[in-house]
């Protein structure tokens, strides 16, 4: 029994659609600019009426973005990226009298068990039991190694302690991972790790502080900097394992937003917000699994940007998984409260969290 829901299309056959009149555009009046009345998206599968009964549906969508709609290519465009001219949907109800009908109901499942998962219920709470979780997405992540697009965006504490950045390494090594989202600190902490053996100055297995380890984070940095990128530094340093050090082997594309606290920073870390996000977007656009492990404003920042579904290569339409792993509920409220329903929570230590996946997919 295969672990994807079923997607099941709106019936546009229904009187209300029948009648549905044609969606309606309107130009921008200038750059990145919108006209008043724009419809803005939601991360549910969205359709357009184009006329005749012929619906559209929106791929690679995202939250909060507007929809700009060339003859019969529909594009989800965040409102800054729009230029002047450009012909923006119009409307601001989702039932489908002006033409745009949000679907918030079509995922179904063939397994009794998991249906309740899929409708979406999300948020567990620090007395859920995460055991069922725990199954449900190793099998999402056997499935998806092979026939999906693993995200994971990971805060610096996967990198402090050693078998956690171990069982990291492990999944890049091993296929679980297409791509890797980060700032700053979870970049320069793993490469510490690979030179000095430290997370901020500590054993990463002891967990002992060394003499004036709090230095090596920056010694690193400067290191690299040096170097003049993170691929001459893991080189010149002969740098053999960690997590960065392993997506530049296995050539798993990985991207480094900036902050405004970062140290440094490392030469690859993009400093500019909005490039940041578009960047970003590119995987948001791929991502069929999300694991968001201890980084709350990259979680969110994220989550805004990947929708609830994914229309494969084929035009079948799957969910979007997103695990947002965490000691508390704050992240996954977060993320619900702004439309991420389909966000699920596992409350635990994250550095835990690895070790217990690694024994279970190796």
């Amino acid at each position: 029994m295969s672990i994807i829901p079923v997607y099941i299309p709106p019936d546009f056959d229904t009187p209300e659609l029948l009648q549905a009149r044609t969606v309606r555009t309107e130009p921008a009046p200038a750059d990145g600019v919108v006209p008043r009345d724009f419809h803005g998206t939601s991360n549910h599968p969205e359709y357009v009426h184009l006329g005749g009964g012929h619906w559209l549906l929106a791929r690679e969508s995202r939250m909060d973005a507007v929809m700009v709609l060339k003859e019969s290519a529909l594009e989800v465009v965040e409102a800054r990226r729009v230029r002047k001219g450009d012909p923006v949907v119009i409307g601001r109800t989702e039932n489908g009298e002006e033409g745009i009908y949000v679907h918030s109901t079509g995922f179904v499942c063939d397994d009794p068990e998991l249906c309740d998962k899929f409708t979406f219920r999300s948020r567990g709470t620090r007395e859920t039991p995460f055991s069922r979780s725990y199954d449900e997405m190793y099998r999402v992540l056997r499935h998806d190694r092979e026939h999906g697009h693993i995200v994971w965006v990971l805060g610096p504490a996967v990198a402090f302690d050693k078998d956690s950045r171990d069982a990291m390494q492990f999944m890049v090594e091993a296929g679980y991972c297409h791509a890797l989202l980060a700032g700053n600190a979870l970049a320069t902490h793993d490469l510490e790790a690979a030179h000095f053996r430290t997370g901020l100055g500590q054993d990463i297995y002891t967990q002992t502080l060394r003499p004036r380890g709090h230095y090596n984070h920056l010694d690193i940095l400067n290191e690299v900097r040096q170097a003049g990128s993170i691929s001459k530094a893991i080189r010149e340093l002969n740098l053999q394992d960690g997590i960065i050090a392993a997506c530049e082997r296995c050539r798993v594309p990985y991207l480094l937003a900036g902050s405004i606290r970062d140290d440094g920073p490392l030469p690859e870390v993009i400093s500019d917000v909005y490039q940041a996000q578009d960047a970003m977007r590119q995987y948001a656009r791929r991502a069929t699994t999300v694991l968001a492990l201890a980084t709350q404003l990259h979680s969110i920042a994220f989550g805004n940007m990947v929708p609830s579904y994914h229309v494969m290569e084929d035009g079948t339409v799957r969910p979007v998984f997103f695990y947002v792993v965490d000691m508390t509920e704050f992240c996954v409220d977060k993320l619900a409260n702004r439309g991420s329903a389909q966000a699920m929570a596992i409350l635990t230590n994250v550095q835990d969290f690895m070790v217990n996946i690694w024994h279970n997919l190796k």
